[in-house]
């Protein structure tokens, strides 16, 4: 089992306690020392106050974040949770993907969703309709630009004959792909297109919300992990060898500390039903506080996870 640690490069609001250079630098030193495997951020360019006032957040850029969490580290991978594919041109999504990999010597994980927001769509100019056939056509044309060969592609809104893009990542043929969404079409997407899922646990209550089926219990991961290794044999392609979940009960905004030995518990059935890497995220109000529940998470959880652990 490996552990990704969420950056909360979303809580700009409170300036430099998490939103400065330094910040962002300290915090994946932490992540990297108590040995976690990732740290991920997640992206909003231009939320709407709409959404704002409900619950929701903005955040840096992602892979300017991630780049200067690269910086600070050696070894750390650097995953993006979630980009939102749709959101930009590919190709230069392809190119800061690329950038990042290889000034990181490899370490990037490139996770990728369709995103769900309409009203971030429209202030970005991007058809929310669309969105799915957007990042289907995408993830084909980045692949096609990481090989540093000439490409051909007419797509929608853009047109290439006769271009290439330099530097090629690091890792060939290009980083892995993991695929967000709780949906059978992200699943589809995932073994079609990806190297890795990565589901969240929802309340159903919150599907239309979020524009994704809810996932409450390991019954029902365990009934998308069925689908994900079905629809792979009828596809004759390898299911993706990673699956990243945070553990029922929690999510990226729960305050609470988990209790250690339930936690471990739920990690080892994660493992059983096929999970590889766990989502870790601490809310907090301090990047000392971030630190001190980085080190005992390790230290009591993720250390303490039997013959599977690092």
């Amino acid at each position: 089992m490996r552990f990704s640690l969420q950056l909360p490069t979303d809580r700009v609001s409170l300036g430099a306690e998490f939103g400065s250079a330094s910040a962002v630098m300290e915090m994946a030193r932490a992540a990297e020392d108590q040995g976690f495997d990732a740290v991920h951020v997640t992206e909003h360019p231009i939320p709407s106050d709409a959404w704002m006032s409900s619950g929701g957040h903005h955040a840096l850029d992602p892979f300017v974040a991630l780049a200067f969490a690269a910086a600070a580290t050696t070894r750390l991978r650097l995953q993006t949770h979630l980009c939102v594919v749709p959101y930009r041109n590919p190709f230069l999504t392809a190119k800061a993907v690329a950038t990042l990999d290889s000034l990181s010597g490899g370490r990037v994980i490139f996770g990728a969703g369709t995103g769900y927001l309409e009203p971030e769509f429209r202030a970005l100019g991007v058809d929310y309709a669309a969105r799915n056939e957007l990042f289907d056509e995408a993830l084909v044309v980045m692949k096609q630009a990481w090989t540093g060969e000439s490409v051909t592609v007419d797509g929608r809104g853009f047109s290439a004959h006769g271009h290439h893009a330099l530097p090629r990542p690091a890792q060939r043929p290009h980083p892995p792909i993991w695929i967000g969404g709780n949906s059978r079409r992200a699943i589809r997407r995932a073994v079609d297109h990806g190297d890795g899922w990565m589901p969240i646990p929802s309340p159903a209550k919150l599907a239309e919300r979020r524009r994704t089926p809810g996932i409450e219990t390991l019954d029902d991961l365990g009934a998308r992990l069925d689908y994900l290794r079905a629809y792979a044999a009828e596809r004759a392609r390898p299911a993706p060898r990673d699956v990243m979940f945070m553990p029922i009960g929690r999510s990226m905004y729960h305050r609470g500390e988990p209790d250690p030995g339930e936690e471990r518990a739920q990690i080892e059935e994660l493992a059983e039903i096929g999970v590889t890497t766990v989502a870790v995220g601490f809310p907090v109000d301090s990047r000392r506080e971030f630190i001190g529940r980085v080190e005992r998470y390790s230290r009591e959880i993720a250390a303490k996870i039997g013959p599977r652990g690092r």
